[in-house]
């Protein structure tokens, strides 16, 4: 671990380390974002660059690059300079599952990117809507609901071959019924028809549920960490309510084009590690249901090869693949 005085002096050390190409480029540093506005994506995102002014530079923007399922975003950072004024914060299934779900990714997640910290975990959520009566309130009642409504069966994701969508595959082999996918762009308009009545059912990371559990709008069901969520322990696992395996933590990462130079590397790490420290970076995560996580450089790029790893004969399982 580092000691608190390595990491003030190698944060003071960070501007300078910079400047020489943001001084060049005459552009302040920019964060992109492959989901829309609003999301959990973006507002974390958001919450990191306000974090960054001042110690990164006077001003950080966020630059939002949506479509195809954050693909979109991820190629425009492998097309950018290696110079640390260009970042990308992305969920982690763009690295772990996208190579396995898509025939042709316009980037290498080994090689083309380089994974500079984590700043949160999340798990995923599977909830319903008013579409499914009130008195299901448990995945096997939901199980028997779909059967009986085959025509109504149907669950929202946020995209195509991100990890809630696997997730929903999961439960219903395990369920032992037809549930057909929807994936949308980004989770703000999947919880919207979800809210509305369009759709029947959803997962999605839990912190897109939160703000509307009150309500009633929509119903928690299950959620997919190996242990209860601190934001919503009243909801039990899906492994606590017999459906075994079926287990999906998120990470949401910071990263920078490859052969950007290890020094920038490092101390960008550092001032991730020292954000998810930062106690109004704790409370915004918060708010999304997400738990702050530091890590090294390393220790996060062995973490998401062991989950690229996981997540192959789950993907395969499921039978989707895409050249889109």
């Amino acid at each position: 671990m580092m000691d608190r005085r390595h990491l003030l002096a190698s944060l003071a050390a960070l501007p300078a380390a910079l400047a020489p190409t943001a001084r060049a480029q005459g552009q302040p540093p920019r964060i992109l974002v492959g989901f829309p506005p609003g999301g959990s994506v973006d507002t974390t995102a958001r919450r990191f660059a306000e974090f960054c002014r001042g110690k990164l530079a006077e001003t950080v923007l966020v630059e939002q690059k949506v479509g195809a399922g954050g693909r979109i975003a991820i190629a425009g950072l492998k097309d950018a300079a290696a110079d640390g004024q260009t970042l990308l914060i992305s969920p982690s299934s763009m690295f772990t599952i996208y190579p396995h779900a898509y025939r042709k990714l316009a980037y290498n997640p080994a090689t083309d990117v380089v994974p500079v910290a984590p700043l949160a975990l999340s798990t995923c959520g599977f909830g319903v809507g008013p579409m499914v009566p009130a008195t299901v309130k448990t995945l096997a009642q939901f199980a028997d609901w779909a059967k009986a409504n085959a025509d109504k069966a149907a669950y929202a994701s946020p995209a195509a071959g991100a990890m809630p969508h696997f997730l929903g595959n999961q439960f219903e082999h395990a369920a032992g019924l037809k549930l057909t996918h929807a994936p949308y762009r980004g989770a703000a308009p999947g919880m919207q028809d979800l809210m509305g009545g369009q759709i029947a059912s959803g997962c999605f990371s839990i912190g897109d549920f939160l703000p509307h559990l009150a309500s009633g709008r929509v119903r928690l069901l299950g959620v997919t960490d190996k242990s209860r969520s601190r934001f919503a322990p009243d909801v039990p696992t899906f492994e606590e309510q017999g459906f075994k395996g079926i287990v999906g933590v998120e990470s949401y990462g910071l990263f920078v084009p490859a052969r950007t130079p290890q020094a920038v590397v490092d101390r960008l790490a550092d001032l991730a590690r020292a954000a998810v420290r930062d106690a109004a970076v704790i409370e915004a995560l918060g708010k999304l249901g997400f738990e702050p996580l530091g890590q090294a450089p390393a220790d996060y790029a062995r973490r998401l090869a062991a989950e690229r790893e996981y997540w192959g004969p789950i993907v395969k399982a499921s039978g989707f693949s895409s050249d889109d």
